[in-house]
């Protein structure tokens, strides 16, 4: 049924105003819409909404993940505009500097104003 659907990431924010700065500014989204409820992005052919609520910030996994060849370049990339990257122990995951590595998978997670686990690979699964 939805197998042909595009899907969108939808994350919610508590200050609308701060999140607009760090998804255009710091990780350089494009906007295609806003209105009161939200802001939609474009991030290569998906999207991603963000939405003012209270219960932002309480997911404790990752939320949205981008698959980008240069892992690496994007930690430093990342550090340089003032993010913070992540730090987990895994089992059977090794750490190079900030990139975890499992097998051929590099990764990379940092989370946005409000909490929300963001991630960046080399590739899926």
């Amino acid at each position: 049924m939805l197998g042909d659907a595009a899907a969108a990431a939808v994350l919610p924010v508590k200050d609308l105003d701060a999140a607009k700065k760090f998804y255009e500014e710091t990780l350089g989204l494009k906007k295609e819409n806003e209105s009161p409820g939200g802001v939609t992005y474009r991030s290569g052919n998906s999207h991603v909404f963000i939405y003012p609520t209270q219960y932002a910030g309480t997911n404790q996994a990752t939320a949205i993940g981008w698959v980008i060849e240069d892992v690496a370049g994007a930690a430093e990339t990342l550090k340089a505009k003032g993010v913070m990257l992540e730090h987990y122990d895994l089992p059977g995951v090794t750490r190079e500097g900030d990139v975890h590595i499992m097998g051929d998978l590099k990764a990379i997670w940092f989370k946005d104003p409000d909490g929300n686990i963001l991630n960046v690979v080399n590739q899926m699964g």
